[in-house]
């Protein structure tokens, strides 16, 4: 880790004081839904056996210090990273070659890839694509004596499945309020202040991209029956909440009918209709069918969700179908590490080609760390080198083509994993500089205890992008951008220790920006 750039906080507190943080930082994350359901861990499951109980989720009883320069230059690419990564989901014939090097060495890349040929064989029955995007950013200080200058540098950009937009919003409110009932100590109050306490509108902005996906498909559609937006959500899912808070803004803001829809269940209760309409028939409901305007992924992104061919022949079904999908099978293969690593290569003529605007796409390229191939290039063969090597293998992290906390082979581990994997398997890996960031003072609150220490930080930047394809001759060429605005934020925080950074996967909590001026 680098050395700490931030001033020291307090964490240091009477045992009256906590109690009173406590007091209060419980009771209003329940009541506004800044909650999980709690794990095995903490609530036998014998005790719950109806999956009734909520709790709090994993936050931080301060708002985590972030620098004003760093949170900016992240929102200023945002609306540039949608533009690029839309720009390669509507280019079939550049990601189809990026995606062919990983067919024979990833199952579940090929798998994605013949849902697609089966979708083009067919042909398509929608055009219009909407993405819910996250950039996910670690302050980073470089080693050089002579530059102390701190920057954004990318960790990943998610296509599917973006979460804790609804819990975003909420724990920056909870920051907010607490500061307003003086439960933070007097010693703060130079840091803390009413300015530096950075709001999220990620729960209305992301509710909005979906909004609109939802009247666009109304628009150009014109269905004949009640339209709704399906949330495609896991069969036992902790992070329901966070889903929720995008489901009530839907409802309340918009008037827009949203139902929840198992990944397990989509061939019993879907169908389609004539014209390939995507209709939902709620068990619920008996005998009253909805036509589905947009099928938001919060579920289907990872291999694990795929245990039979059911499960393939499900997503078939979706992708087949004329509603909008968030993503489609061409973004969400773009969000590959792969393509993160073709993009952030040195010296890669891919960035321009699709940003032409050389200001933008150089804003954009300053958040790349270096990332390398693992294959036979003479880039791939050069890393293959620093990865096997104990000493240079410290600098970087190796990354596989998957989503979600836990995937990723840190430092020291890297080498020995490598030794014991076939090298024919070694491509459908990504290498990648570790960010450096600063450490600071913070404490969690998780399933009941206060963890207090070190922490590192990781912003992420919400973006929604709506675009309608251009396909020539059967194959996707080019698309209309129709939407593209920022998001808002989520700020994920960890142990300085701790490698991963997932809230869900149970490595992080969710924090909020204190900015200050370094």
């Amino acid at each position: 880790m680098a050395n700490a750039v931030y001033p020291p906080y307090p964490l240091t507190l009477t045992q009256a004081e906590q109690e009173y943080l406590l007091a209060n930082l419980k009771d209003w994350s329940i009541t506004h839904g800044l909650a999980v359901r709690p794990t095995s861990l903490y609530v036998a499951e014998d005790l719950d056996p109806a999956r009734a109980l909520a709790t709090t989720a994993p936050v931080t009883l301060f708002p985590s210090l972030f620098p004003r320069s760093c949170f900016d230059q992240a929102r200023a690419v945002s609306q540039a990273y949608s533009e690029l990564y839309s720009a390669i989901a509507a280019d079939e014939e550049w990601l189809g070659e990026i995606v062919k090097e990983l067919l024979e060495i990833d199952d579940f890349i090929e798998n994605l890839w013949k849902v697609h040929l089966a979708v083009k064989k067919e042909g398509y029955a929608q055009s219009l694509q909407l993405g819910l995007f996250r950039s996910d950013y670690m302050v980073h200080v470089s080693d050089s004596d002579s530059d102390t200058r701190l920057s954004v540098k990318q960790v990943e950009f998610n296509t599917i499945a973006s979460s804790f937009g609804g819990l975003s919003s909420q724990v920056a409110s909870l920051h907010r309020y607490l500061h307003s009932v003086d439960a933070y100590p007097e010693v703060t109050s130079s840091l803390i202040t009413d300015a530096s306490l950075q709001p999220s509108g990620s729960v209305p902005q992301l509710a909005s991209g979906l909004a609109k996906a939802h009247r666009a498909y109304a628009e150009s559609d014109k269905p004949h029956r009640p339209v709704c937006v399906l949330f495609l959500v896991q069969d036992v899912e902790r992070n329901v909440f966070d889903q929720r808070h995008l489901e009530y803004a839907l409802n309340t803001d918009y008037g827009v009918r949203t139902f929840r829809l198992p990944f397990s269940r989509v061939l019993e209760d879907t169908s389609l209709g004539q014209d390939r309409k995507l209709l939902y028939t709620p068990p619920s409901l008996s005998g009253k069918q909805w036509e589905v305007s947009v099928v938001y992924f919060r579920a289907g992104y990872a291999p694990t969700e795929y245990t039979s061919q059911r499960d393939w022949d499900a997503r078939l079904h979706i992708e087949r179908s004329a509603a909008v999908k968030c993503p489609g099978i061409l973004t969400h293969l773009a969000g590959s590490k792969k393509v993160q690593q073709v993009l952030a290569t040195p010296h890669s003529p891919h960035l321009a080609h699709f940003l032409p605007d050389k200001a933008a796409a150089d804003k954009l390229l300053a958040t790349l760390a270096p990332i390398y191939p693992l294959d036979e290039s003479e880039a791939g063969l050069e890393a293959r080198k620093l990865a096997t090597d104990p000493q240079t293998a410290q600098k970087y992290v190796l990354k596989p083509q998957r989503e979600g906390g836990g995937n990723n082979i840190y430092r020291s581990e890297i080498p020995g994993f490598l030794q014991g994997l076939p090298k024919t398997k070694w491509p459908a890996y990504i290498l990648m500089e570790m960010i450096e960031p600063p450490t600071q003072g913070n404490a969690i609150f998780r399933n009941g205890e206060v963890q207090s220490g070190e922490v590192i930080c990781e912003l992420g930047v919400y973006g929604a992008c709506l675009w309608r394809d251009k396909v020539d001759n059967g194959v996707v060429k080019g698309r209309d951008v129709l939407e593209n605005f920022e998001a808002g934020y989520l700020l994920r925080t960890k142990g300085a220790g701790s490698s991963e950074g997932g809230v869900a996967a149970g490595f992080g909590s969710v924090d909020s920006c204190c900015l200050l001026d370094l």
